[in-house]
């Protein structure tokens, strides 16, 4: 912990040591005075915020992920020089490319992002002047159909580019749906059980009719297999968050596929101003962050990350069990965050607490830990845990359900 506080402190300051030195200043100078200008400084107290154990899962409301120190060095690198944006997402796109063995990929602001310039690319192509049309399809295909089951607030991603939603139960729907304004076919992976239309039936319709597919993925990593899967699979487009199970920057994503979309897709991002994309800016140190987060992933040990997990979560469960009238389960959710979970139930004529009591009382002590569920239940992950919380979680739990 205190290697990523210093590689922080030392970013948070760099623009101010650029503005003072100028820009002939050199990047070991530039990076010792801003280490030495916000030594000691606690950022988040001075704020008035209180941090917490992540015991939760890689919730945007809870900022995410935390980035390894190799990928705050990539950030902190890439703060200290000028570089050509577009020449850069070219060569990390190619490097991406390659470790994940697609065609292209590009780095964007999340997964919401890859969908709108995805989406986007599709729409327009190659042509600026339909690019700064948008978001007006005057003369554009511009359906996106998607199966009712699928149907989730990020949706408004796509229509963030003017398009407008088709939405379908059934293959014989689907086909039924597709006409010249069709621009695309929406698969959510996290729902994948709930539609009718599988993977391949869905992807088959696709290349039947010439329309591209996009799986939108963003919560799916692990199991690392997913990262090569649906490209392999036939699927035009994918989207993966950065800043969740990659632990890149929070507000990076990756959309990979067919290189045409893609490279269509870039030209509604910055540099380019006069684009919807415009404000979807991803900065050199997003971009550099991304692809080292990427390339740590793919070198990672994960079935001897995924006993660690197991081995916290039995702990915590454990724990939580040896209080009376305690249930727990354990188990891992089919699609998107795909890790060992456990659910934690009791008897409240036992235990003289609501599911929200103890979430409140675990937010609210010392030290605070964030956990999810419902009316139920307790729900946590440990994925996203400093080896060593865990012990703190499950003693915590014990002890308010004890005490209830």
């Amino acid at each position: 912990m205190s290697s990523r506080r210093n590689v922080l402190k030392s970013l948070s300051a760099l623009p101010l040591v650029g503005g003072l030195l100028g820009t002939g200043a050199s990047t070991a100078t530039a990076a010792e005075h801003a280490a030495a200008g916000v030594a000691g400084r606690n950022f988040f107290k001075e704020l008035g915020l209180r941090t917490f154990i992540n015991a939760a899962g890689t919730y945007t409301s809870m900022t995410g992920s935390l980035m390894h120190d190799e990928v705050l060095s990539a950030i902190t690198y890439g703060a200290t020089e000028y570089v050509n944006l577009d020449e850069l997402q070219d060569k990390v796109g190619e490097r991406i490319a390659e470790l994940l063995d697609c065609e292209y990929a590009t780095v964007s602001s999340g997964a919401f992002g890859a969908m709108t310039i995805g989406l986007a690319g599709i729409m327009c192509g190659m042509d600026e002047e339909k690019v700064a049309q948008l978001p007006d399809t005057t003369g554009l295909k511009d359906e996106v159909i998607i199966q009712k089951s699928h149907e989730v607030g990020y949706a408004h991603a796509l229509i963030n580019t003017g398009a407008k939603i088709v939405w379908v139960e059934t293959a014989r729907d689907l086909e039924n749906a597709i006409n010249e304004k069709t621009a695309m076919l929406w698969f959510l992976n996290s729902r994948t059980d709930d539609g009718e239309i599988k993977y391949d039936e869905f992807i088959a319709l696709g290349k039947k009719h010439g329309i591209p597919t996009f799986i939108d993925c963003a919560a799916d990593v692990p199991p690392v297999e997913n990262l090569f899967k649906f490209t392999r699979m036939g699927f035009d487009l994918v989207a993966f968050s950065g800043g969740k199970g990659l632990r890149g920057p929070q507000s990076a994503g990756l959309p990979l596929g067919n290189r045409k979309y893609i490279e269509a897709a870039r030209l509604h991002t910055p540099p380019r101003g006069t684009t919807i994309g415009r404000g979807m800016k991803v900065n050199k140190e997003e971009v550099l962050g991304m692809m080292v987060a990427l390339e740590l992933y793919l070198a990672r040990d994960h079935d001897e990350e995924w006993k660690l997990w197991e081995d916290q979560i039995n702990l915590i469960s454990e724990s939580a069990l040896s209080v009376d009238g305690v249930e727990t389960e354990i188990h891992v959710p089919p699609y998107a965050n795909h890790v060992p979970s456990l659910r934690i139930r009791w008897d409240e004529n036992k235990i003289n607490m609501t599911a929200e009591d103890v979430r409140n009382k675990l937010r609210d002590g010392h030290p605070s830990i964030e956990t999810v569920g419902n009316r139920e239940e307790v729900r946590i992950t440990t994925w996203m845990m400093d080896p060593g919380q865990e012990r703190i979680v499950a003693k915590r739990i014990k002890e308010v359900l004890a005490n209830a």
